[in-house]
């Protein structure tokens, strides 16, 4: 669980796409091409994308698995929950996600997609945490800070807000450390002021 000593890492839309910018260079340097990209959802789901574009691969998919629950509370064993929907028999595909953490959610899709008969497979994700349970191929930087992407603002405060309750911290010194981390807080307030209306 997050603890208030627990730190954010907040890359900028920019930031992002040079990270898959380099990321996508290192590809082309090892001379992998893959024929399909395969984004875990959800947080794969746009490095995927930009993936698709940087290195010209047109083929694009997704596969659905669910693992955490909150910030840094997860399910005992994550699920899969979208099989993929095209054929990689014979495939070189190059597995995205945003971050590895535990890693029980990419093995887990590693061994789903090798038993779909991939020929031969890469994993890719911006960042990796130290703790986990599988090195990715291709990554930018090795973290153990909590990272916040830019398509995920929403979802962690509202994870803040939960853990607020169930911890002695509270949301104003969790949203504190947010903003002090690098999201604004007119996004902040805005954002919580949508929720409110739900």
């Amino acid at each position: 669980m997050l603890t208030s000593n627990s730190g954010f890492e907040v890359p900028s839309w920019n930031q992002v796409y040079e990270i898959l910018l380099e990321l996508a260079e290192q590809i082309q340097a090892e001379g992998f091409k893959p024929d399909m990209i395969v984004g875990i959802s959800r947080g794969g789901l746009l490095p995927a994308r930009v993936l698709s574009d940087l290195l010209e691969v047109a083929r694009i998919t997704s596969v659905g698995v669910e693992f955490y629950v909150g910030i840094y509370e997860t399910n005992s064993e994550p699920c899969l929950t979208q099989q993929i929907p095209l054929s990689i028999l014979d495939q070189k595909v190059l597995l995205v996600d945003d971050v590895v953490d535990t890693g029980k959610s990419a093995l887990l899709i590693k061994e789903y997609l090798s038993r779909q008969g991939v020929r031969e497979m890469r994993f890719l994700t911006l960042y990796y945490k130290p703790w986990s349970g599988i090195r990715p191929d291709f990554y930018s930087k090795e973290t153990s800070e909590w990272i916040v992407f830019p398509w995920e603002v929403k979802e962690t405060l509202v994870k803040l807000e939960k853990n607020s309750e169930k911890s002695n911290e509270s949301l104003e010194r969790a949203i504190s450390r947010l903003t002090g981390s690098g999201v604004s807080k007119e996004l902040v307030d805005r954002l919580l002021k949508s929720r409110s209306k739900h």
